[in-house]
C-alpha cells in the first residue's frame, strides 16, 4: 500500500473544498474556469454519499464494526498464504501441475481488476452493500475450489473468490476511515497489520495441517462460514447506505480498458520465458497490448464523468511517490515469499507443516513492528521516519535471503525472514493511513483503492515474473545435469516426486532449486533502494483529527 501526502495544492482563489459541511452541487464542484485541475481532484464525486457531520463511533458500536471488518480482512489475507504449503500436493492430486502458478496468479489478477471499481462505487453509493456482496462472492469462489475436480475448476474458483476478495481489504479500510479519524487510525492500522501477520502465521501452518489431517479441500471450505459470519456482523452493525447504484454513471469503457491492460501485463510476465520466449512476437504483442490499453485507459479516465481512477490523483506528489513504492514493495515481497514454502520442502526436505512454520518468522516480525508503529503514529502524528526505516531494514532482509545455502541450519532462514518481516511491518500499514489523510473523506475509497491497485499490480507482476524466471533458470540448470529427465521444470517438480528420486538426483535438484531461486532475491535490492529514495522525498503532513476532513494534500 502506498502513501500520499500532497503537494497537489489548489492554485486558484477558489475556496478549498471540504466535505465537512453540506454544499449544493454547484458549490461542491466549481466550474473549470474557477478551479484548477488539482483543485478539482479534491472535490467530492458527483452524488457521493457524504454524511452531514462527523460520525465517529466509540465503545461497543466501534468494537463490533471493527470485529466484522477484521473478519473480512482476515479471510482475504488468508487466501494469499493458506494454499502455499499445500500447493504442491493440490496440483499433484489434480494432475495439472503444468499450470501451478495460476492458482496464485488467478486470485491476484481478478482481485486487482476489481479493486478500483469497489473503491469508486463505495464512495458513490456507500460501502455496506458492496462489502456484504464481496464477502458472498468470495465465499462462492471458495465453494467452487472445494468442489474442484481438476485444475481448471480450481483456478476458476480462485478467479471468482478474487472478484470478491478484491473488495474486502479496500472496503474494510475505507469503512474504518468512515468511523475513525486519521489521527486515531494508526492504532487500528497497527491491529490490521497484526491480523495480516497472524494470517501469515496461521495460513502456512493450517495449509500444512489440512493436507496431513483432513485433506486439502478443507483449506477452502473452512473460510466459507467465517465469510458468512462477517456478512451477518456487518449487516447488523453498519449503517444503511444512503444512495442507490442506478443514480450514478458507471465507467464501463474505463473498466474494459483497465482489464485488457492488467491482464495483458500479467500474461506477459507469466508466460515470458516459459510458454513463449522473451522477446518473441507473442511476448512483445502482449506488452504492446498492455501499453496501448493503458494509454486508452488514461484518455478515457480524463473524460469520464465518474472515473474509476481520477487522473487528478497523480497531481499529488506524495501519492505518486508512495504508489510506486507500494508497487516495488509488493514485487519484492510477494515475489520473494511465494516459492519459499516449496523451496524448504524440496531443498531442506521439510514437511509442509515445518516449512510453513519457518515462513512464519516473517509474520512475527510484521506483527511486532506494525503494532508498534501504528501506536506511535497515533500518539505522535509522525510516520516518515518509520517509512524510511522500512525500506532500509527490508533491503537488508532481502540481501540476507539471497545468501542462504542448501541444507542451511533452520535458525538461519528463520532469522533472515524475521528481518524481512520486521522491516515490512515498519511501514506497510502506515502507507494506507497517509494516503487516506491526503484526500477529502468523500474520496477515501477511490484513493485507497487506487493506491492498493498499484500494490496488487506489484503482487501480480512479482509472482508471475519470479515464477517465470525461476522456472526458466531451474529447467536450464537441472535438466542439463539430469540428462535422463526430459524437459524438467517446475511443472513436474513437487516434493512427492523428489522424495522418490535417488539421493544423487535429489542433491542435484536441491542445488538447482537453490541456484535458480535465491539469486532472484538479490535482484529486488535495487527496487528497495529506490523505495528508500522515494520515502526520503515524502512530505509529511499532519494527520487529520476529524473524519470528514478536507484532505492534507490541498
Amino acid at each position: 500500500m502506498a502513501v500520499s501526502a500532497g503537494d497537489a495544492a489548489s492554485r486558484t482563489k477558489a475556496p478549498a473544498i471540504s466535505t465537512c459541511a453540506p454544499a449544493s452541487p454547484a458549490a461542491a464542484s466549481p466550474s473549470p474556469a474557477a478551479a484548477s485541475p488539482s483543485a478539482l481532484v479534491l472535490a467530492k464525486p458527483a452524488g457521493a454519499s457524504t454524511p452531514p457531520a462527523d460520525h465517529a463511533l466509540h465503545g461497543r458500536a466501534l468494537a463490533l464494526v471493527f470485529f466484522g471488518l477484521l473478519l473480512a480482512m482476515l479471510i482475504s489475507s488468508l487466501s494469499e498464504t493458506i494454499a502455499s504449503t499445500a500447493l504442491p500436493t493440490i496440483v499433484g492430486d489434480l494432475n495439472g501441475v503444468e499450470i501451478m502458478q495460476w492458482v496464485s496468479t488467478a486470485y491476484i489478477l481478478s482481485s486487482t481488476l476489481v479493486m478500483p471499481i469497489y473503491g469508486k462505487l463505495g464512495d458513490l453509493i456507500g460501502r455496506k452493500r458492496l462489502l456484504m456482496a464481496a464477502l458472498t462472492l468470495y465465499a462462492a469462489g471458495k465453494v467452487v475450489c472445494g468442489l474442484a475436480v481438476n485444475m481448471e475448476m480450481l483456478i476458476s474458483g480462485r478467479l471468482i473468490s478474487g472478484l470478491g476478495g478484491g473488495g474486502l481489504i479496500i472496503l474494510s479500510q475505507a469503512t474504518l476511515s468512515d468511523v475513525v479519524p486519521p489521527r486515531k487510525l494508526g492504532t487500528y492500522m497497527g491491529v490490521i497489520g497484526a491480523v495480516f501477520a497472524v494470517s501469515n502465521v496461521l495460513g502456512p501452518l493450517m495449509g500444512g495441517w489440512f493436507v496431513q489431517v483432513t485433506g486439502w479441500r478443507w483449506i477452502f471450505w473452512f473460510t466459507v462460514p467465517v465469510a458468512l459470519l462477517a456478512v451477518v456482523v456487518l449487516g447488523l452493525t453498519l449503517p444503511r447506505d444512503a444512495r442507490a447504484l442506478g443514480k450514478h454513471p458507471i465507467d464501463w469503457p474505463g473498466m474494459m480498458a483497465m482489464t485488457v491492460a492488467v491482464t495483458s501485463l500479467v500474461l506477459a510476465m507469466a508466460w515470458g520465458g516459459t510458454l513463449i520466449p522473451w522477446g518473441s512476437l507473442p511476448f512483445m504483442g502482449l506488452v504492446a497490448l498492455a501499453v496501448a490499453a493503458a494509454v486508452v485507459f488514461v484518455l478515457l479516465e480524463r473524460r469520464a464523468a465518474e472515473p474509476i481512477i481520477p487522473m487528478g490523483l497523480f497531481r499529488n506528489r506524495n501519492f505518486v511517490l508512495c504508489s510506486v513504492t507500494g508497487l516495488f514493495l509488493n514485487i519484492s515481497f510477494m515475489g520473494a515469499l511465494n516459492y519459499l514454502p516449496t523451496y524448504f520442502q524440496i531443498v531442506d526436505d521439510l514437511s509442509p507443516e515445518v516449512a510453513g512454520l519457518v515462513c512464519t518468522a516473517t509474520s512475527v516480525g510484521i506483527l511486532i513492528t506494525s503494532t508498534a508503529t501504528g501506536w506511535v503514529a497515533s500518539k505522535t502524528g509522525r510516520y516518515k521516519g518509520m517509512l524510511v526505516a522500512m525500506c532500509v531494514v527490508s533491503t537488508v532482509g532481502l540481501f540476507l535471503l539471497s545468501r542462504m545455502q542448501v541444507h542451511e541450519a533452520l535458525w538461519v532462514p528463520v532469522l533472515y525472514l524475521f528481518v524481512l518481516g520486521f522491516g515490512m511491518g515498519l511501514g506497510m500499514q502506515l502507507l494506507v493511513l497517509v494516503v487516506q489523510n491526503e484526500f477529502p473523506h468523500a474520496m477515501v475509497g477511490t484513493a485507497t483503492a487506487a493506491n492498493n491497485f498499484f500494490r496488487q499490480i506489484g503482487a501480480s507482476v512479482g509472482t508471475a515474473l519470479v515464477g517465470a524466471l525461476f522456472t526458466m533458470r531451474l529447467t536450464a540448470d537441472v535438466a542439463g545435469k539430469l540428462t535422463h529427465v526430459d524437459n524438467l521444470s517446475l511443472a513436474t517438480l513437487t516434493p512427492q516426486i523428489v522424495d522418490k528420486l535417488p539421493a544423487s538426483a535429489q542433491s542435484v535438484i536441491a542445488a538447482g532449486y537453490s541456484d535458480a531461486l535465491l539469486p532472484l532475491f538479490l535482484w529486488f535490492v535495487p527496487l528497495m533502494l529506490a523505495c528508500l529514495v522515494m520515502m526520503l522525498l515524502l512530505k509529511r503532513h499532519p494527520l487529520a483529527t476529524t473524519i470528514n476532513h478536507g484532505g492534507a494534500g490541498k
